[in-house]
């Protein structure tokens, strides 16, 4: 791949992880540990995420059970979880944190399915946001010693490129929103 195609590509594999990783955070009515990747517990005067203190992990398709290797954190992991946007309370044993995740309504169900939409929409522009970025910088290498055929190809790969992208994205936005409406 031409270095010039490189950088461009790089920034909408990123784009596309990042989406990634926001679907990974939306809970479709399964326990998932990913959850809790932006939570984060006072460990010691230092804000440290709920998986790099204890255990996380899924004993049934809905509980996640968070296992702190230091038992006098149960409560901070407590307070982090019911501040947080999660919108689910933890029942504390002692020893283990369990969070049970509510079956989901239809109506819940379609309004995830939105937003999954929405995100998926947002990484679009962005890919082609990028693209445009890409073709300025195209453009301005007329007159230089690259040929205008050269410009038109390098075009050309990132109009492939930007197409690959948004194929990955609808697909990725299909499969989680089938996910979310799966009961």
């Amino acid at each position: 791949m031409d270095e010039r195609m490189k950088i461009y590509n790089e920034k909408m594999t990123k784009t596309f992880n990042n989406l990634l990783n926001e679907f990974g955070t939306i809970r479709a009515g399964r326990a998932n540990p990913h959850v809790l990747d932006r939570i984060t517990v006072d460990y010691y005067g230092t804000p440290t995420p709920i998986q790099q203190v204890g255990n996380v992990n899924v004993p049934e398709p809905r509980i996640l059970q968070i296992a702190p290797w230091d038992t006098s954190l149960l409560k901070a992991i407590e307070k982090a979880i019911l501040t947080s946007d999660l919108g689910i309370n933890p029942t504390n044993d002692g020893k283990v944190i369990r969070l049970i995740f509510p079956e989901l309504t239809e109506e819940r169900r379609k309004d995830l399915v939105k937003e999954v939409k929405k995100k998926g929409e947002a990484a679009k522009v962005a890919v082609r946001n990028i693209r445009r970025d890409a073709n300025d910088v195209f453009k301005k290498l007329k007159g230089s010693e690259v040929s205008e055929d050269t410009i038109k190809d390098l075009e050309d790969k990132m109009q492939k490129l930007t197409d690959k992208y948004m194929k990955d994205i609808d697909a990725a936005v299909d499969t989680k929103s089938k996910e979310i409406m799966t009961v």
